[in-house]
Parts: structure tokens; sequence; C-alpha cells
């Protein structure tokens, strides 16, 4: 994967400023950033929830009840 020197990502930036303007910018940026929130809430990956339980969310993953037979065992029982 080529390398972009910081001159390049300056010239890139000034031609995506050039294209969508400043307001449209940022509102893209805010659109963005919602949109990465929602996923990260959505996978369970929130930041506000982990810092506040000290990294307990892999505890809680851990957690998931086990399913307590398959469809091959209830019809063994129905049987």
């Amino acid at each position: 994967m080529p390398h972009l020197s910081p001159t390049e990502l300056i010239i890139i930036l000034v031609i995506v400023l050039a294209i969508f303007g400043a307001g449209k910018l940022s509102t893209l940026g805010g659109a963005l950033g919602k949109g990465v929130k929602d996923f990260r809430a959505a996978m369970g990956g929130d930041d506000k929830n982990a810092g506040k339980d000290g990294g307990s969310s892999e505890l809680q993953a851990a957690k998931v009840s086990e399913p307590t037979g398959t469809s091959q065992e209830g019809s063994d029982q129905e049987a």
C-alpha cells in the first residue's frame, strides 16, 4: 500500500474542501461520526460504557447464556 506524504494529504484536503465547501464538509463529518457511533453501539463496543465498567465488557460477553438443548435433543424427548 502506498504511503501518503503530509504534502499529498494537504493537497487532497484542499481539493475536497474546494469541492464540498466548509459547511457541507462539517455536515458530512458529523454524519460519518454519528454512523460510526451507531455502528459501535450496535456491535456492543460503545465507548461510553467501556470507560465506566473498567473493561468488563469482555466479561459481559462471556456471560452469554448457553442454550438449554438443541433441536435434536428436543426431538429425542418428544419421541
